[in-house]
């Protein structure tokens, strides 16, 4: 196979980082790139995208696929079936350290300028966003009313959450 054609690493990059959250007790969050395809509870939604809670305990049927990520989810108590297509991944990180990957937006092959960078602590603006879409509403996936994620700086940075 050419390089040109070459399977992307995204969906194995998502599926690593949320078994070793899994693994490692932490809260595997998912940062998400709102488009037609992709089906979560609109109110939820800021700016465009959505950050979902993708443990085990939030989720029933969790499925991470090369092609999409499916699973039921409960928001504000009622179940919903989510379908979020891997392309709209911006991010996937550890919501108790912020360590992570991220993603370039709107790259879908599997070529070098795909990932954004391995990062500890989720790098710019999904990092920013993360913290800022779940500060919103202080709901996350799992339905729970809780404080915003800590998220550990990117390097040479700093984070200001945003309410």
């Amino acid at each position: 196979m050419s390089t040109t054609q070459s399977p992307s690493t995204k969906p194995y990059l998502i599926r690593a980082i949320h078994e070793w959250c899994v693994d490692n007790g932490f809260t595997p969050y998912v940062v998400v790139q709102v488009d037609g395809r992709t089906r979560v509870p609109p109110q939820h939604v800021r700016d465009g995208q959505i950050v979902l809670n993708i443990a085990p305990y939030a989720t029933n049927r969790l499925m991470i696929s090369n092609d999409d990520i499916s699973c039921q989810a409960r928001f504000g108590g009622v179940a919903q079936d989510l379908y979020i297509p891997v392309s709209q991944v911006l991010a996937v990180y550890a919501r108790e350290t912020g360590q992570g990957v991220a993603f370039q937006p709107g790259v879908l092959a599997g070529s070098a300028m795909e990932m954004g960078g391995v990062i500890e602590g989720v790098a710019g603006d999904a990092q920013q966003t993360a913290v800022s879409v779940i500060a919103e509403d202080g709901v996350t996936a799992d339905g729970n009313d809780e404080d915003p994620p800590p998220a550990a700086p990117a390097r040479g940075g700093h984070l200001r959450r945003i309410k």
